[in-house]
């Protein structure tokens, strides 16, 4: 089997991961779940989203909770920006890593930022300019790549599409490929994957698979397989999305690793450290987490 010696996992649980819950975190406990991810040796965390404290009350003060992070030289800490506006409260908080947000289904952008694809783009042109100017670095998500909680069957070709405009036109240097509601199997992946590399650098390619129907860590070896080498994950299991229905939680940054550990690939994390963050925030939230590897025996 042929698979990449060692994986990048990027820790979304503060961001993906909490958007979702009824609970809303202190800044104080945000604070500190980002550094005890960053003390278990996970190197990308994304720490929080400028968006509407409005639609999205468990990203409020998120900026608070950046400057509580200490500074890692070998760390990467990504905010999520939507507009304009959330790009100017980032360079002032002097962020150095963004993430703009697209979807492949027109109907799910809509309903998740108000825009359709095309005026999603029209956003981004607003401010990417500038954060390539500030040398700040750029990720693009691109979500409901497998299937859409509203239009069902997503095109791949719709995928390769806003994935190439992300890289060309808004000059992201790594895109994100997201199954946001659960729906991918292992042949989409490597279909998906396939015209992806076709289009855009290998490198440059990460994913994101939600385990609501139990095939996020098949989908991650069938990716793997087709060469990515970088894996969107959240601790515990914690996500969804609140305008994706039925969608549960991400893959599980533990369930991830011991996979991966297993297979004798590098990742650079200690797993057990990632678990005590999880069970430390599940206390905090009030109520288990989905991680297959917190609820063994192995995970306690």
């Amino acid at each position: 089997m042929k698979v990449p010696r060692r994986v990048t996992v990027v820790e979304v649980g503060p961001r993906d991961g909490l958007q979702n819950e009824a609970v809303t975190l202190s800044v104080d406990d945000r604070a500190l779940l980002c550094e005890r991810l960053l003390e278990a040796g996970l190197r990308v965390v994304e720490v929080g989203a400028f968006v509407s404290p409005e639609r999205v009350p468990q990203m409020a003060d998120s900026d608070e909770v950046f400057q509580r992070v200490a500074r890692r030289p070998d760390a990467r800490l990504p905010m999520l920006v939507p507009n304009r506006k959330g790009f100017e409260r980032a360079r002032e908080s002097d962020v150095r890593e963004i993430a703009v947000f697209t979807a492949a289904s027109e109907t799910f952008n809509r309903k998740n930022i108000n825009a359709s694809i095309d005026e999603s783009f029209a956003r981004f042109a607003e401010f990417a300019p500038e954060a390539h100017k500030a040398g700040m670095w750029v990720r693009g998500y691109v979500s409901t790549c497998f299937g859409c909680p509203y239009e069902g069957a997503v095109d791949p070709g719709r995928v390769v599409d806003v994935a190439r405009r992300l890289v060309e036109e808004t000059g992201c240097h790594e895109v994100s490929i997201g199954d946001t509601i659960g729906v991918g199997v292992p042949s989409q992946v490597e279909d998906v994957i396939g015209r992806l590399a076709a289009a855009i650098p290998m490198e440059q390619l990460a994913v994101h698979f939600h385990d609501t129907r139990g095939t996020a860590l098949a989908n991650v070896l069938a990716a793997l397989q087709m060469g990515v080498a970088t894996v969107d994950s959240s601790a515990g299991g914690l996500g969804g999305c609140p305008y994706a229905p039925g969608a549960s939680g991400n893959l599980a940054t533990e369930d991830l690793l011991y996979m991966l550990h297993g297979m004798g690939i590098e990742t650079g994390v200690d797993l057990k450290k990632v678990a005590a963050a999880s069970r430390a925030l599940a206390a905090r939230l009030g109520h288990p987490l989905p991680s297959r590897y917190l609820q063994s025996a192995g995970g306690v």
